[in-house]
């Protein structure tokens, strides 16, 4: 395994890393919604439809940014105004999109990208900063995707913990009642999030559909949605280290290629990412720590009537 295992590595954990932002900032507001895997697979297949029709990769973006908001609105709508219980309303969530996803990729089975929209995704080197052995090569030669999901991680980090918005945010999160009392509308705190959440998952299933394959399979994002989730726990909502965590489980998920000479079975590999996912989740729940706690209003409906 050489560099290009490694440039390889961030390109497998791009989508990762839009997903767990997407899930993280969601549950940061107080709300889990397991519905991220069929947010990702609303969003691959808009991304595509939209870049196959139009033949233009801003398009494409444009295209699964709205679709993964729109999806996280249904959630939104059942958990915020009807109040319904938010891990059925993910888990329904997940289904209708696979659904969807598979009902509108049906004419899409097999077929390609425009050549254009390839082109425009292609790795651009950053000047100076390629130069940087190894890590050059890995972080720094990469196409305009991963690039943002860098940008992403930084500016959610900033969102979080250096502004106001961002404190009231972790207001709503941890204390809605105490938030509420101080005059945040939180409501709309939880619908905005929620909106940037899936805007973000949306972008994770594009990725899949338009650089990395980029032709549309169906199932495409194939359970990262379930592995970004458990990546929220192990990075412990700190998107900072969802970049590191995303990353590594983004090498899992490939390493069963780079393995199969040593006759290894390849459901054994194939397995591996989620056999990971299952002790990170089972190691993190045996320490008990501030830090490591979730918001205190996770998954707790509020309402206003009951302060």
């Amino acid at each position: 395994m050489g560099t290009s295992f490694l440039v390889a590595v961030i390109i497998a954990g791009t989508p990762l890393l839009f997903a767990t932002l997407g899930e993280l900032i969601t549950e940061k507001a107080g709300n889990l919604n397991l519905g991220v895997e069929g947010m990702m697979l609303i969003g691959a297949v808009a991304g595509f439809g939209a870049g196959f029709i139009t033949k233009n990769p801003v398009m494409a973006i444009v295209g699964a940014v709205i679709a993964g908001a729109l999806s996280a609105l249904i959630y939104g709508f059942l958990t915020i105004t009807l109040r319904a219980n938010q891990v059925v309303s993910g888990l329904a969530l997940t289904i209708f999109g696979a659904g969807l996803s598979s009902y509108l990729g049906t004419n899409f089975i097999g077929q390609k990208m425009p050549e254009n929209i390839i082109t425009f995704y292609e790795p651009i080197k950053i000047p100076l900063l390629n130069k940087i052995p190894v890590l050059g090569q890995m972080f720094f030669s990469q196409d305009i995707f991963v690039y943002l999901g860098y940008i992403m991680a930084i500016v959610l980090g900033i969102y979080l913990y250096h502004t106001r918005t961002g404190l009231n945010l972790r207001a709503v999160g941890e204390n809605p009642s105490a938030a509420d009392s101080s005059g945040i509308n939180i409501n709309l705190y939880k619908y905005i999030h929620i909106l940037i959440g899936g805007a973000l998952c949306g972008l994770g299933g594009a990725y899949l559909a338009v650089v990395e394959v980029p032709q549309w399979q169906e199932n495409i994002t194939a359970g990262r949605g379930w592995i970004a989730i458990a990546l929220v726990i192990f990075c412990k909502w700190n998107p900072y280290k969802a970049t590191i965590g995303a990353y590594l489980f983004g090498g899992l998920s490939i390493i069963g290629f780079r393995l199969q000479h040593l006759n290894i079975s390849q459901n054994l590999l194939d397995m591996l990412p989620y056999l990971i996912t299952i002790i990170v989740l089972v190691i993190s729940s045996m320490k008990k720590s501030k830090e490591n706690s979730p918001p205190k209003g996770l998954s707790i409906p509020y309402f206003r009537e009951e302060r």
